[in-house]
């Protein structure tokens, strides 16, 4: 059985691969992803996997939203540090959740509920799972405080979010640029993906600004934007493939 686990912490994460390996030989772990975006990534290059361990919050945001980008073909078990009170949802719609830390006995029985369902079974959950997914409510517009007054701006005018030494800037298509008091994260969660993309730590992007990209000798990429941008940006080797498809793909 082939096993996608998707965690963004790493301790938790390599703790769950030491307890699929103690709970069956022959599971194999096919991939570990940290993210929205890696996620989408990886189920769009690999062959699917026969089941997933899914935590329900990554570091670009609630992990249902995948559910929204792909089409999801792989049953879910999700994994969450939630109290009983907040699973009511995926009670009914899951084939099983694990409350963190995850204990060895509930791991088993997980996947021996697993085991037992029927093809139809696994049709029915995948047609349920969908459910969970929040209806996308991607921002068009930004308020950005200026002094004493705040600017509104369309998503659609802005080239790039810049951050340095914890400070964010928003760089407009007209060349100008202001401070936005956000982190990367927090603005990228709220960006519809299709448009937008972290591209390393310092820089979210535009896809309609992006204006030539070059292949630096390392197998890096060297972006260029519709302004001038205070640092290079460069979208690293590992992640070079999956800037490339999102450049290529479309937008609804």
């Amino acid at each position: 059985m082939r096993i996608l686990i998707v965690e963004d912490e790493t301790v938790a994460s390599e703790n769950l691969v030491a307890m699929l390996a103690e709970t069956d030989l022959a599971i194999e772990i096919a991939g570990i992803t940290e993210s929205i975006e890696q996620t989408v990534f990886w189920l769009q290059i690999n062959p699917a996997p026969d089941l997933i361990f899914m935590d329900i919050h990554l570091s670009d945001g609630a992990a249902f939203t995948i559910f929204n980008i792909i089409r999801m073909e792989t049953p879910v078990i999700f994994t969450t540090a939630y109290d009983e009170y907040a699973l009511e949802a995926f009670k009914v719609n899951s084939i099983d959740y694990l409350l963190k830390p995850i204990k060895a006995d509930e791991l088993k029985r997980a996947l021996d509920k697993f085991g037992k369902l029927t093809n139809a079974d696994l049709l029915q959950y995948l047609s349920q799972v969908v459910q969970l997914a929040p209806v996308p409510g991607y921002r068009d517009k930004l308020l950005i405080p200026i002094k004493d007054k705040l600017l509104p701006v369309d998503i659609d005018s802005i080239s790039c979010f810049y951050t340095t030494d914890k400070n964010t800037r928003v760089y407009l298509k007209d060349g100008k640029y202001h401070p936005y008091n956000k982190t990367l994260e927090q603005v990228f969660t709220s960006l519809n993906p299709a448009r937008f993309i972290r591209a390393n730590k310092q820089y979210v992007l535009a896809r309609d600004s992006v204006k030539n990209i070059t292949v630096w000798f390392d197998s890096r990429l060297l972006v260029t934007l519709d302004v001038e941008v205070p640092e290079r940006i460069y979208i690293s080797k590992n992640k070079a493939a999956e800037f490339k498809l999102w450049m290529t793909k479309g937008t609804s």
